[in-house]
């Protein structure tokens, strides 16, 4: 939006506090009182800006909940800088390193050191956050090294910091209109990566002023997400002036309208035009961290919009109270507490389009190993490409709205309407939202100190307009299986399945091995016991054959041949014994003395030598 001065967009915040020198202070975690300043620098001796500017949560802010966790932690907050003789009430904006060490390491142990660590935070307090990425580094060194001397009384290297900052100060270096730092830290390729076309609905959220709230463990990380964010409305950075409190509203009361526009300069553009879009004025406040002893402020009657983040979970469970959209970073999800807010904020076609072509041209050029930079090292998917991209959007997002404006009021003259435009090209960007925008505070200011004509500097159009196409349909049932994680729960699937399948196919081929094997065991006992017994049954056959035969053959004899064979039998018993009756029955019977047929002494006979020779000569 127009700025203060007449120079442009890029110079009134930074302009309208020329006086203000950088601090740096000390803050100690005390056991017994919590946190506390432990000592300034940069003001004269004896002074203490806590007191004198009633910034009592300031140990609160630079020490944030959760920052013990970790080895180095950053802290990011608003302070209110009361009015003076010669100065307006305005903002500051503070930025802490917090660290610890463990007690034991200390080469002079102070007596009310009574725990195992200690924890200090040094804390930067500048005019404007505009070049805290490039800050932020320097801090980190700074409260490294005087950590690293293992003795805090030690404050040298923190004097000669404030006093490297004083003499850029007084030089100009930190209130250059450069674009080449103030965005350093702030990786708008990680915000689009985590929240996909969801960061559409949080800017467009933005710009309707509700009450949101962040939530993260991780404060650092909670702080940039929202400093990334109000960064895509461009020249906001540069115009916090009215961020810290509520109740200021100096932006507004030096605002004029530009008559003058100079195409071929960006800064002049964005200025007649109405960039930046003030979101932060009366009734609003932002706080990148906000302690929970803050919370007072937000439940005032006075504060009717703002951006806060809390690292503390307690929070969480009153964000029905303090916002109507939670945005929770641990999880990436957004919650919308608020029906109408909810209403508003769903996208069009046009708009999931446009978000989606972002989206994948930062997914196409993701680096992990250096997210913030594209890995083609092209222009496509950079921090610069996505930051221009929403320009784009939001230049033809007033020029539709002034043309909107203008078809109400013209409409009755068909003369009035663009030959080149169909319709009202504002519907592109959601009716609803138009509507609950119209409503809010940055609308009024910007609507008020432009010209009604915009729509014939940029053409008012949506830069992805049209209709539903089916490539659309396929884009957001694609968004939708990675939404839905589907494609990681098929793929863990397919895995788990695969894994079932292999583990089952082996245990399945065990199996039939197994009973391969065993078949083809009992195959070759049953074959054994065959050859067994074939061979059992060949030999029987073999010794049977012969009396088998035998016994067939007498049993199979007819009665004449067995009669026969029985006169034969009789007639040589006949034979011989009338053989043995002539060769010596008779002398036999004599010497004997006995009478009688002799067959007792034939049978001697026979038994003694007699009858072997009888025997062979045939006898049966």
């Amino acid at each position: 939006m127009a700025t203060p001065s007449s120079s442009g967009a890029g110079d009134g915040g930074a302009r309208s506090k020329p006086g203000f020198v950088p601090l740096v202070t000390v803050v100690d975690f005390h056991h017994h009182r919590g946190p506390e300043v432990e000592r300034w620098f940069g003001v004269e001796e004896g002074q203490d800006p806590a007191t004198d500017y009633d910034w009592t949560l300031l140990p609160f802010m630079a020490l944030s909940d959760g920052a013990h966790a970790s080895t180095e932690d950053f802290s990011y907050f608003t302070l209110l800088r009361p009015a003076t003789n010669d100065s307006p009430a305005t903002s500051l904006f503070g930025i802490s390193c917090t660290r610890q060490l463990d007690a034991s390491q200390l080469l002079v142990r102070p007596s009310d050191v009574t725990r195992s660590t200690v924890q200090k935070a040094v804390v930067v307090i500048a005019d404007s956050p505009q070049f805290f990425g490039m800050l932020r580094e320097r801090l980190s060194v700074v409260t490294s090294a005087w950590f690293a001397q293992r003795e805090f009384s030690d404050t040298e290297i923190l004097r000669r910091f404030q006093e490297s900052l004083a003499e850029e100060k007084a030089r100009g270096q930190l209130n250059e209109e450069v674009d080449r730092d103030q965005y350093l830290g702030m990786s708008l390729r990680e915000l689009v990566r985590e929240f996909r076309w969801q960061t559409l609905v949080l800017l467009k959220c933005c710009l309707l002023q509700p009450k949101m709230l962040f939530f993260g463990s991780r404060c650092e990380r909670l702080c940039m997400m929202q400093f990334s964010l109000i960064s895509l409305i461009p020249g906001l950075l540069r115009n916090l002036q009215d961020c810290a409190g509520p109740e200021l509203n100096n932006y507004e009361k030096n605002l004029t309208r530009p008559t003058s526009l100079r195409t071929s300069d960006r800064n002049s553009l964005l200025a007649y035009m109405g960039l930046p879009l003030q979101i932060f004025g009366k009734g609003s406040l932002f706080g990148p961290y906000t302690p929970l002893q803050q919370l007072d402020i937000l439940a005032d009657f006075g504060t009717k919009s703002y951006i806060v983040g809390s690292t503390n979970s307690l929070l969480l469970q009153q964000r029905d109270r303090y916002s109507d959209i939670l945005i929770n970073l641990d999880e990436n999800t957004i919650n919308v507490t608020s029906t109408s807010l909810r209403t508003a904020l769903v996208l069009s076609h046009s708009d999931r389009r446009w978000i989606d072509f972002i989206t994948q041209e930062v997914n196409d050029t993701w680096d992990e190993s250096n997210p913030g930079r594209p890995k083609t090292m092209g222009y496509r998917g950079s921090e610069e490409f996505i930051r221009l991209q929403f320009e784009e959007y939001l230049l033809s997002l007033i020029s539709s709205v002034k043309y909107h404006n203008y078809l109400a009021e013209n409409g009755h003259n068909p003369k009035a309407v663009l030959p080149h435009i169909e319709g009202d090209p504002s519907y592109d960007f959601g009716n609803e939202w138009v509507e609950y925008w119209m409503r809010t505070e940055n609308y009024r200011i910007w609507n008020s100190h432009t010209d009604s004509h915009l729509f014939d500097i940029v053409e008012p159009k949506h830069p992805c307009a049209g209709g539903l196409t089916i490539d659309d349909v396929q884009r957001r049932i694609q968004q939708q299986v990675q939404d839905l994680h589907l494609d990681e729960r098929f793929a863990v699937g397919r895995e788990v399945l695969g894994r079932n399948l292999a583990a089952g196919r082996d245990k399945a081929s065990t199996i039939f091995n197994k009973l391969y094997a065993d078949m083809e065991t009992l195959r070759e006992a049953q074959r054994q016991r065959a050859e067994e017994s074939q061979t059992g049954r060949n030999s029987m056959e073999k010794n049977g054959s012969a009396s088998s035969n035998a016994e067939s053959t007498k049993t199979q004899q007819p009665p004449s041949s067995v009669g026969a064979r029985a006169g034969a039998y009789i007639g040589s018993w006949t034979s011989w014994a009338d053989q043995k009756r002539k060769q010596g029955w008779g002398r036999s019977s004599g010497s004997s003395g006995g009478g009688g047929w002799g067959f007792g002494g034939g049978w001697r006979s026979r038994s003694g030598n007699t009858d072997s020779g009888s025997e062979k000569n045939g006898a049966p």
